[in-house]
């Protein structure tokens, strides 16, 4: 059989079991069950035991299993029970488990996301067009295709009207091809390139418009048959991340050196060099490594951004990179499109003159938008002129079954106006609207008050000051007009014709009205630090005013046309576009140009677009805004973020949602470091003191516990009031910038000062007197135990502000209370419980201990925020 490209569009047709009109929806379905759904190849996922044994792989859980294992010789050499081994590996076990879970969760949630961007294709099923996902297209389905789609499947064209189409991912050549329906006229194998009527999978429609019959999907495809390239996943690993990974190794140097420090230190002052010393030295080194390693930081940071992003996409912002959630927080200028995105995208008449109903009937009737139940369909302009009339109780259909069409004269931009013939009872009258200075040249009287009255100077004058004042407010105004024809009609109907001695019936003027919640949001940007800026191809009249509207620009000077930009080097743009927030009359090129020089001021900006020739400034800017509903597959692609609603407010609301989601990073990371410095720095002070603060097992039984739970609700945390409030954070600023390098030394040491007095109080109430410790206190290690627990805990509820106090009436962190509760809940049972404090090596403590150490551990609360209190006089005098 000849290949589709040598076959004729019917043969294709015939071939695949299809028509013009498309399948129908139980055939479809039948042939997805039978092909499959639309998609290349995925690399095969890894399993949750390959996840687990990922998780093994860790070093530090290598290092605990080797602890484990000298553990499990010294206790068969000296005969005692393998508790503390059995212990260790249910930590590594349970650690690898969560690591497993939070792994699969944040699999999921980016699985959903990609399920939310998956592509979008217009095809014809019943006869009718339908939007389906690209992914549920079968053979012999009919797609329509227009500029800005990527072809969704390999299909032979049906039509082509000036359909140019760019194949550079399959052929390398980055010209688009000028495609038709048309048979080729060849012998043999034609080579891909030359296939002018066919359509491939990866390929992308940049002008014109068609339609093509699938003639393969998925791994059938062209692209499929290299799809073992394309089918890679890639793992995306943020800025932050990749700071997070270099932490992570700077911390494991710094343990090592820690460790061998203390080994050979312990070995020293000990003088034992049996084995035993050695084995508890080691052990002693091991649990240093345990306390300093932050194990759950990265995957903790994972699971955050996810949930984050997932539920940034819950409100309108579908993040396709996960950089993009850094970058938001420093997103310092957002360029905007107007239409659809400031404004409504539906044009509204909101003022007019002259009798209503005779004026909406007019308008009505003389346009070529249509009625449906959704509303008028059409042209924007016409359309608003047809809901208008329904407004008025005067829908289109009723209006031309009483006055049905019978001759016109179409809109012509020369004329810039257009008149239709319509059959009444006494015979036909013709309506005609156009530009109100050209309509109100060609009138010889007026209606008023229901009666015709001729034109005068005076009158004509009074219609154009009132159309001006409906200009000078950025409106569109129309005019419209009548003539009464009797009861003939004329041979001749030319315009020439028809439009002269008319009847002036009124205006209409109308606008794109601005979305009612993007005022909010302009005002939200301002507060926080954000330049709204404005980018419409609209006459600059008509952007100035909804400018001022929306608070964007107080006066026109602030406003520019892209004429004039292209009078300015790069350099000129560059020096002068802080003095610009609305462009009128823009090209798409000027786009890349006004965002070039918004970076090259050093201003993280954010773009959004729509149309295919946005795609270069879209991904030019730091932040790549696509539209959902009105954006090309093109202009998503290239997207950073997408936007499911195509509104402006949406776009700041997952700023203030990315700057929330960077700063609970930030107090994870805050939290997760400050613990683990409060481990290691007691640990090594307990080890030159002479004695043993907590054993391994103790040290992973926090990090377990009290660490990463709280952690994880951390990042949960709502944002603060005034998280749009403050400006941008420097997008080269650290980690640790603001200070929160500094916070996470002084807080790591208080809890080392509280918990080694714990041991001390403990260790003192077991011997009945003050003394200090040495070797191992089982009464001290309980005590340190308990209030290290409650003290990391209780800093949790420090790190839901840095700054703030956590009394400031902000709202509760429920899951970070039931962490709390349940860690308590916990840390009790395993000094209660007989048989598991024995497995740890506690001894009982009386209630009156049990408070103490609680009470230790409570001190935290109030000495960071008499920190926090200074801290915030220090930067108000600063300010000042």
């Amino acid at each position: 059989m000849k290949p589709e490209y040598l076959q004729s569009a019917e043969e294709v047709l015939c071939s695949q079991g299809s028509q013009r009109g498309g399948l129908t929806s139980q055939e479809a379905a039948a042939r997805l069950e039978k092909h499959g759904p639309n998609r290349l190849q995925e690399a095969k996922k890894i399993t949750n035991l390959q996840r687990f044994l990922q998780q093994l792989k860790d070093p530090m859980l290598l290092i605990l299993m080797a602890a484990a294992a000298v553990s499990a010789v010294t206790s068969i050499l000296s005969g005692e029970k393998l508790t503390e081994v059995i212990i260790i590996l249910a930590v590594v076990l349970l650690n690898a488990v969560l690591g497993v879970v939070q792994e699969s969760k944040a699999e999921a949630a980016i699985e959903a996301l990609q399920t939310m961007t998956a592509a979008t294709s217009k095809v014809l099923r019943d006869g009718k067009i339908t939007v389906l996902h690209s992914a549920d297209l079968v053979p012999g389905d009919v797609v329509l295709l227009e500029a800005g789609d990527a072809v969704p499947a390999d299909g032979r064209l049906l039509e082509s009207a000036s359909l140019k189409i760019e194949e550079a991912a399959l052929t390398g050549e980055s010209v688009p091809v000028n495609k038709t329906a048309e048979t080729i006229s060849a012998e043999g194998d034609v080579p891909l390139g030359d296939r002018k009527n066919m359509c491939y999978m990866g390929s992308t429609v940049v002008y014109g418009r068609g339609s093509a019959v699938i003639t393969a999907t998925g791994m059938d495809t062209e692209m499929g048959k290299i799809a073992g390239v394309l089918a890679r996943t890639e793992q995306e690993e943020t800025p932050l991340q990749r700071k997070l990974t270099q932490l992570g190794k700077t911390l494991s140097y710094l343990v090592l050196a820690i460790c061998v420090f203390i080994f050979v230190f312990d070995l020293l002052v000990e003088g034992d060099y049996s084995l035993e010393a050695i084995l508890k030295t080691f052990m002693v080194a091991v649990s240093l490594a345990v306390a300093a390693i932050p194990e759950g930081l990265a995957t903790v940071v994972t699971v955050v951004l996810s949930i984050g992003v997932t539920n940034m996409s819950k409100r309108g912002a579908v993040i396709r990179r996960l950089t993009a959630v850094e970058t938001l927080g420093c997103t310092q200028v957002i360029c905007s499109d107007k239409t659809g995105t400031l404004t409504q995208n539906k044009m509204t008449v909101v003022d007019h003159t002259g009798p209503q109903r005779l004026l909406a009937t007019a308008m009505a009737l003389c346009s070529d938008a249509a009625w449906t139940e959704e509303g008028a369909q059409g042209e924007p302009t016409e359309a608003a002129l047809v809901n208008f009339a329904a407004e008025a109780g005067l829908k289109k259909p009723l209006l031309e079954e009483q006055q049905p069409r019978v001759a016109e004269a179409p809109f012509d931009s020369s004329r810039k106006m257009m008149s239709t013939v319509h059959q009444i009872d006494g015979g036909f009258i013709q309506y005609t609207k156009g530009a109100p200075d050209e309509v109100l040249r060609l009138c010889t009287c007026y209606i008023e008050s229901g009666e015709m009255r001729p034109m005068t100077e005076e009158k004509r004058r009074a219609i154009l000051l009132e159309n001006k004042a409906m200009a000078d407010r950025a409106l569109r105004v129309l005019a419209a007009a009548q003539r009464s024809w009797g009861d003939k009609l004329p041979e001749d109907i030319s315009p020439e014709t028809l439009e002269q001695d008319l009847c002036f019936i009124g205006l209409a003027g109308m606008i794109d009205p601005v979305r009612p919640e993007v005022k909010d949001a302009i005002h939200q940007c301002r507060k926080a630090g954000i330049r709204p800026v404005m980018i419409t191809g609209d006459h600059k009249d008509t952007a100035v005013a909804i400018a001022k509207e929306l608070d964007i620009l107080d006066s026109a000077d602030q406003a520019i046309t892209g004429s004039a930009l292209n009078d300015l080097t790069d350099e000129e743009l560059a020096e002068a576009v802080p003095r610009y927030s609305v462009y009128a009359r823009v090209q798409p090129e000027h786009k890349v140009r006004i965002v070039s020089a918004w970076k090259k001021r050093g201003a993280i900006t954010a773009m959004t677009g729509d149309g295919v020739n946005d795609a270069p400034s879209i991904k030019t800017a730091d932040i790549g805004v696509g539209m959902g509903i009105t954006g090309t597959d093109v202009t998503k692609n290239v997207a950073d973020m997408v936007l499911s609603d195509d509104n402006f407010a949406t776009i700041v609301g997952a700023v203030g949602e990315g700057r929330r989601i960077y700063d609970n990073i930030r107090k994870t990371i805050q939290f997760l470091l400050a613990s683990n410095m409060s481990e290691v720095l007691g640990v090594f002070t307990a080890t030159l003191l002479g004695f043993t603060l907590l054993g391994p097992v103790h040290l992973l039984f926090i990090n377990l516990i009290t660490d990463c739970f709280p952690a994880l609700a951390l990042g949960l945390e709502k944002a603060e009031p005034d998280v749009m409030d403050r400006p941008p954070r420097d997008s080269h600023d650290g980690i640790f910038a603001g200070g929160l390098g500094l916070d996470i030394l002084y807080q790591g040491v208080l809890i080392t000062v509280i918990t080694l007095a714990s041991y001390i109080i403990g260790h003192c109430v077991e011997v009945g007197y003050f003394e200090m410790p040495s070797g191992v206190s089982p009464h001290g290690m309980t005590m340190a135990f308990l209030t290290m627990s409650m003290c990391e805990i209780f800093h949790s509820f420090n790190m839901r502000f840095q700054r703030r106090s956590i009394f400031s009436g902000h709202s509760h962190n429920k899951v970070l209370w039931a962490a709390m509760l349940g860690s308590l809940l916990i840390t009790t049972l395993v000094l209660e419980v007989g048989p598991i404090a024995d497995a740890f090596g506690f001894t009982p403590v009386g209630w009156a201990e049990y408070g103490i150490a609680l009470a230790l551990a409570v001190l935290v609360i109030p000495v960071v925020e008499l920190v926090k209190f200074f801290q915030r006089r220090a930067a108000k005098k600063k300010h000042k």
